[in-house]
């Protein structure tokens, strides 16, 4: 298996994001163990004009990772109590980034943080990193179909984007 590097994700979201589908995240835990989670629902988000990014309230303390080169993480915590997964994508100053979703037997993305056991401590950090890292994999890119992103009511127009990519194949 190949290990994704920061080049990977200095492409435009929407290829990136799709592109995850089927690739193995790892994560190596402080107790030396190293685990793979097969990515099999990713999101995207595209600039300050996509109403769902959080970039879209322009350059703040906590966007500030969005507006970089891809290949870091921009994790943060919601409902005080979930950090969710995002790397960042593109160029300099064009924020954009990919929730990861879900794994293979780990719906949802508050769960996958909980599994990955992350915390502040990974927001902005270069991957592949020594303790988080993506891989290709030896399979072939799964299928998959493209839906609108949940939980963005609030995004008007935005919010109907197919901009959500869910592996068929699993």
């Amino acid at each position: 298996m190949e290990i994704l590097q920061p080049d990977f994700f200095r492409r435009d979201v929407l290829e990136v994001a799709p592109d995850l589908l089927g690739k193995y995240l790892v994560r190596k835990f402080k107790d030396g163990r190293v685990e793979r989670f097969r990515i099999t629902e990713v999101e995207a988000y595209k600039g300050e004009e996509d109403k769902a990014c959080h970039a879209a309230k322009g350059r703040t303390k906590r966007t500030e990772v969005l507006y970089h080169e891809g290949g870091k993480l921009y994790v943060y915590l919601i409902y005080g109590m979930y950090q969710l997964l995002n790397i960042v994508t593109g160029n300099e100053n064009e924020p954009q980034a990919v929730l990861i979703r879900g794994a293979e037997n780990i719906p949802g993305p508050g769960r996958l943080g909980r599994k990955l056991q992350l915390d502040a401590t990974f927001y902005g950090e270069i991957i592949p990193s020594e303790r988080i890292w993506l891989e290709t994999g030896i399979e072939t890119p799964p299928a998959y179909i493209a839906t609108p992103r949940i939980g963005i009511h609030y995004a008007e127009e935005w919010k109907d984007k197919p901009w959500r990519f869910i592996v068929v194949d699993n």
